[in-house]
């Protein structure tokens, strides 16, 4: 399924076009900058971009900020993957990537959208996500060093 938005605020553009996501600069960032995917291979990031519903902001044709969705487009969204370049952070960017992502109708009928985070609860919060009600029902399978990092 192919769902195509774009919105321009502020000199950024906010696109859903996977398309225009740089793997490269994606894979720079998650791999040597995020806490959950250190070491994370090239071809593994660039596999999930292509199976992910992904979300890019741009200035200046260059990416600033990414996040995917793992996603039926049914019922269910795991949201993966948010970040903002250090040098465009405190601009509002992740609040804003977010309201992009919410504004778009056919993620409103999921039934179910969930996320792992260790210190950006506040911004998830703002919509709409809490604590598991019942974190007794959920199950994982956790490899934290699959990647070797």
């Amino acid at each position: 399924m192919t769902i195509l938005k774009e919105e321009i605020d502020n000199g950024f553009t906010f696109s859903s076009d996977r398309t225009r996501v740089d793997v490269d600069y994606v894979h720079q960032v998650v791999s040597t900058q995020l806490y959950w995917a250190k070491g994370i291979p090239f071809d593994v990031v660039k596999r999930s971009i292509e199976n992910s519903f992904c979300f890019g902001i741009y200035t200046d044709s260059r990416q600033v900020g990414f996040a995917r969705l793992v996603t039926d487009y049914a019922t269910f969204a795991y949201l993966a993957d948010v970040f903002i370049d250090e040098a465009y952070r405190g601009q509002g960017l992740s609040k804003r990537l977010m309201e992009f992502i919410f504004s778009i109708e056919e993620l409103k009928i999921f039934r179910r959208m969930v996320l792992v985070t260790r210190d950006a609860h506040t911004l998830y919060e703002r919509f709409g996500f809490e604590p598991l009600k019942s974190p007794q029902n959920y199950m994982e399978l956790h490899r934290p060093n699959v990647y070797g990092a």
